[in-house]
């Protein structure tokens, strides 16, 4: 299994930055990517972002390209989500996920709260 814990969300100002970290553990070889995903209230879960875990390769969402930079630090394990220029629509229930192959996202954090005032 892996274990993700995501951390850095918080209240924002509209146009401010904010940088999530998630931290994986246990079987971290086994995984093939990671990803970002949000959910809003009332709404569906959205795809953010993802990171491919040995090339380090990254894709957006089509939305939040330019705004939003996936990275990672091979020798901590952790993934992040750094956010720029923040909106009020920004505002969501931020998740990280792993997967061991292509289709799959087996692993979820437990989510952290973004709030972004406008």
């Amino acid at each position: 299994q892996v274990q993700l814990v995501e951390s850095g969300g918080g209240l924002v100002q509209t146009g401010g930055s904010l940088r999530l970290s998630c931290a994986a553990s246990g079987r971290t070889l086994s995984i093939y990517h990671m990803g970002w995903f949000r959910q809003a209230p009332e709404k569906e879960r959205e795809f953010v972002g993802r990171i491919m875990w040995r090339s380090s390769r990254t894709y957006y969402a089509d939305s939040l390209k330019g705004r939003f930079t996936i990275s990672r630090d091979r020798a901590e394990n952790t993934v992040y989500l750094q956010m720029n220029s923040l909106k009020p629509e920004d505002t969501a229930v931020y998740y990280c996920a792993s997967g061991r192959d292509p289709d799959g996202w087996e692993y979820w954090g437990q989510g952290t709260q973004v709030t972004v005032s406008s």
